[in-house]
């Protein structure tokens, strides 16, 4: 349930100062909650939900300055509205006022329209932070870190980027009978339970150091770099198996059949399309194997290529004797591995 009423902490020992305050923020629509000691008003911060704070500066007990740096410390009221109240004389004090940790603080005897203006404008700011921040948080999760900083580099200099060329590593995911699926479950059961499942492939790809290039419908591509991409592709993508063997053991509706394909090679990685639509993503052969793999990968299988198996030699990935297919625009039949789970790996998954 979101909060609507937003609720203010008074700290101010001189009664008549606390109630003529009170009755301002309350006909502005605000809950007020008073205290009369640093200590109590340390205690209601601890114990209430606080969107804002008025702290006189001097308090008997723990001092307004004390109290400041103490709910500065505590984790949730880290960027909380705190405006000090000081009279003439404290003003003096106003550089420890700041550094204790308040926003901003108003004089004694506290103008009304003051307090009223200082305090909506440093809640809107709050909640302006509040939502770019789970703006940033969304973007993170289901934007590649490559996109976003293609476009930040474009808000700074109106320039895009020239296109480059990076070696990576593909994974490409499906729901095998997707189509069917959609033809006999109702529409918005099929897309709760695929946006779960997609969901669960996002996770597992951010955890194993990859990031989302494209959403295909019913599956994904996913992308990953570095020195040790092919072997956290793979990892990545033995996981998401297991999820979803887990998940069908336990009747989860959503934990649809899959294929992945995995391929890894030179790509050209850059803006597709206008500056006035930014794609940021990568073209090349690389990309087309990744997405033909994933095509003929039985369900409930990985297949990956020739490449990805001889860059992981060595480590405790097991992959069975390979197929060979015709595949369209090669010459000669390509060789097709299954990745396929060992009891070393399963244990270092694990552990992991």
């Amino acid at each position: 349930m979101i909060k609507k009423t937003k609720t203010i902490l008074v700290a101010e020992d001189d009664r008549t100062t606390r109630l003529v305050m009170k009755k301002v923020l309350e006909n502005e629509g605000y809950h007020v909650i008073e205290g009369d000691r640093g200590e109590k008003s340390l205690f209601l911060a601890l114990e209430k939900d606080i969107d804002a704070f008025l702290i006189d500066i001097n308090m008997p007990g723990l001092s307004g300055i004390e109290i400041c740096e103490r709910i500065r410390s505590i984790d949730r009221y880290k960027f909380t509205p705190i405006i000090c109240i000081t009279s003439m004389e404290e003003e003096a004090n106003l550089e420890e006022v700041f550094s204790s940790g308040a926003t901003d603080f108003i004089s004694k005897p506290a103008n009304p329209i003051i307090l009223k203006a200082r305090l909506k404008a440093h809640l809107q700011k709050v909640r302006h932070y509040t939502e770019m921040e789970q703006s940033r948080l969304y973007v993170n999760r289901y934007i590649s870190s490559k996109t976003q900083r293609i476009v930040e580099a474009y808000s700074l200099t109106g320039l895009l980027p020239a296109p480059e060329k990076h070696k990576v590593c593909i994974m490409f995911t499906d729901v095998r009978g997707f189509t069917s699926m959609s033809q006999k479950t109702d529409l918005e059961v099929l897309f709760e339970g695929l946006s779960k499942n997609l969901g669960m492939q996002v996770d597992a790809v951010y955890g194993c150091g990859g990031y989302i290039d494209k959403f295909s419908g019913d599956g994904l591509m996913a992308i990953f770099d570095g020195d040790d991409m092919v072997e956290s592709a793979c990892r990545c993508a033995l996981s998401i198996m297991d999820i979803t063997r887990r998940n069908q053991a336990s009747g989860d509706s959503s934990a649809f059949p899959l294929g992945i394909g995995i391929h890894v090679g030179d790509v050209l990685v850059g803006n597709i399309g206008s500056a006035e639509h930014l794609d940021y993503s990568v073209i090349g052969e690389v990309v087309n194997m990744a997405s033909r793999l994933c095509s003929y990968a039985e369900a409930m299988h990985i297949d990956v290529s020739e490449d990805i198996v001889s860059q992981v030699r060595g480590s405790d990935l097991h992959f069975d004797v390979p197929k060979y297919i015709n595949m369209k625009g090669f010459a000669d039949p390509v060789g097709i591995y299954h990745l396929n789970w060992s009891d070393n790996t399963y244990k270092k998954q694990s552990n992991e």
